[in-house]
């Protein structure tokens, strides 16, 4: 895979702000995507506390460090929440260049159910046993939980916050994006069954075990969701283009 330069970058992580709001996957001026800069020395963007989504832009991402330092002269801080997570993976984790993170409402509720996404729909069954899961500490802004967050993260791609949300992670901006528009999808499903108050129908455990393997999100190829990702940019290109700017 290129490398991608920082502007390369930004434009792109800018599309994709415009596309979580395009599908509603947006809290007020909460929640946060970042990727990681080109380079060794642990830098990363990340959207500025106060803005909506749709007012991200190329220009006013904030480049940070690691330890949340602001690197560029802006008149925007950053979340302190965002930035804790973000950067305990980002540490941890040199596979990782771009995570997301959502408060939607069905990826809340299956986060507060004691059962988790269970294998049991189209979307839920492609991602049987790539998903972590971390207890719910509180609002994340004591670095005491970094240590756990990573702990329970381990090598997968795809973690839900128990009671708090989603998150995903990949090598590229599409990449995560996909993996969690796949687990939204997932939890979106399971709670429209679950509002039928009808049984669903259990998938046999090596059904699922083969579909997660042939889907295999955590270990896929470096262009899983690029051309989903690229239809959307299209959209988003279609409606406002000022992402670029």
């Amino acid at each position: 895979m290129t490398e991608q330069s920082e502007k390369e970058l930004r434009v792109q992580l800018a599309a994709c702000y415009r596309i979580f709001d395009y599908l509603g996957w947006t809290e007020l001026i909460y929640n946060h995507i970042t990727v990681k800069l080109p380079g060794e020395n642990e830098q990363f963007l990340i959207n500025p506390y106060g803005l909506s989504y749709n007012e991200v832009k190329a220009s006013n991402l904030v480049k940070v460090d690691i330890h949340g330092n602001i690197l560029e002269e802006t008149p925007y801080r950053v979340n302190p929440a965002g930035m804790l997570i973000h950067s305990a993976i980002h540490e941890a984790r040199s596979d990782v260049h771009c995570i997301t993170h959502t408060h939607t409402t069905a990826g809340l509720t299956v986060a507060c159910q004691q059962c988790g996404l269970r294998a049991d729909n189209f979307y839920s069954v492609l991602l049987h046993d790539r998903i972590a899961y971390h207890d719910f500490e509180g609002i994340t802004v004591q670095p005491d939980e970094k240590a756990r967050l990573v702990s329970d993260l381990g090598d997968k791609s795809l973690m839900i916050l128990r009671n708090h949300g989603l998150l995903s992670c990949g090598d590229t901006i599409p990449q995560a994006f996909f993996g969690m528009w796949a687990m939204q999808r997932a939890c979106e499903i399971q709670v429209s069954v679950d509002q039928t108050g009808k049984p669903a129908i259990d998938i046999p455990l090596e059904i699922a075990n083969a579909s997660a393997e042939l889907y295999n999100i955590q270990k896929g190829s470096s262009e899983l969701g690029e051309m989903e990702f690229n239809a959307l940019v299209r959209k988003i290109e279609a409606i406002d283009p000022s992402y670029k700017d």
